[in-house]
C-alpha cells in the first residue's frame, strides 16, 4: 500500500475507527494513533421497553470509535516502526515520547 493509499484508508471514518494524527512541532514526527476494541462488551444503551423492562435497540455498539486488532493499520508491513499498544491517553505517551526525541 502506498503512504497515499495509506493516509487516505487511515483518514476515512475516523469517526467510527477512533484514528487520528498528531504531527509535533517541535521534532517534526508525526505519531499515527489507533484505538484498538478490547472486545469487551459496551454497556447496554437505549430504549427500555415499558412493558417489558428490557433494553431495546442497540444504540451502543454502532460507532464504538475503536477498530479490531486485525483491521489494524497500524503494522511494520504498512511501513511503521516503535509500534506500541497500551492503555490509556495515547497523548501523554505522544508527549513522554516527543520529548525524549527532542532531547537526543
Amino acid at each position: 500500500m502506498t503512504r497515499q493509499e495509506l493516509m487516505k484508508r487511515f483518514l476515512t471514518g475516523t469517526d467510527k475507527t477512533g484514528r487520528f494524527i498528531v504531527s509535533s512541532k517541535v521534532t517534526g514526527i508525526t505519531y499515527f494513533v489507533e484505538p484498538i476494541d478490547s472486545g469487551k462488551p459496551n454497556n447496554l444503551w437505549g430504549d427500555v421497553d415499558p412493558a417489558t423492562n428490557k433494553f431495546t435497540g442497540d444504540y451502543g455498539n454502532k460507532s464504538i470509535g475503536a477498530v479490531k486488532e486485525q483491521d489494524s493499520l497500524i503494522t511494520k508491513q504498512n511501513g511503521f516502526v516503535n509500534i506500541l499498544t497500551f492503555k490509556g491517553s495515547p497523548l501523554g505517551e505522544i508527549d513522554r515520547r516527543d520529548k525524549m526525541y527532542a532531547s537526543k
